[in-house]
């Protein structure tokens, strides 16, 4: 019974330290962080914010034509006939719709430009932070950007800056 006792024990101590000898590289990195230091990032929010003030001209446009519109239609109100009333009331309904087609077809549009243009840089963003764990051996990386993944320890190597260095960036 001794001997099993310390054979049990030798095989816990063994089975231990070839748990050590395989322990696991982990790192963490902030993958927003790491995407909005990007150059392909900045340009397209130069883009995006262009196409948006392009749009919300034309909008700002269209909606003070309606305006002037309906000022006007308000001061000859009293001097119309209620047909040619009705028929106003009509005209500037679907400008009101036309225009909130116009804001909705925006708001689209810039959606898919930003997810059209973000996924080959998230793609770039992600194989670079694949290549520089492979390289340092790193068997995890947890992504450290707020509401994004679990951090139970953050003591772990930040892949940061060797990522902007494999992506060619230098700050």
């Amino acid at each position: 019974m001794k001997q099993f006792r310390t054979l049990l024990v030798l095989a816990i101590f063994a089975l231990g330290f070839t748990q050590v000898g395989q322990a696991q590289k982990v790192a963490h990195i902030n993958t927003e962080q790491l995407i909005a230091s990007l150059p392909e990032t900045k340009a397209l929010n130069v883009e995006l914010t262009k196409l948006t003030k392009t749009y919300s001209d034309d909008i700002k446009a269209a909606d003070d034509a309606l305006k002037a519109k309906l000022e006007r239609y308000s001061t000859e109100q009293a001097s119309q006939t209620d047909e040619m009333n009705q028929k106003r009331m009509v005209e500037v309904q679907a400008e009101q719709q036309r225009i909130q087609q116009m804001q909705a077809a925006a708001r689209e549009e810039l959606q898919k430009k930003e997810v059209d243009k973000l996924n080959p840089i998230l793609e770039k963003a992600m194989q670079a932070i694949t290549e520089v764990a492979k390289e340092k051996g790193i068997v995890y990386v947890f992504d450290s950007a707020p509401g994004k993944g679990l951090i139970i320890y953050d003591k772990g190597e930040d892949l940061l800056k060797d990522v902007q260095a494999k992506l060619g960036m230098t700050e």
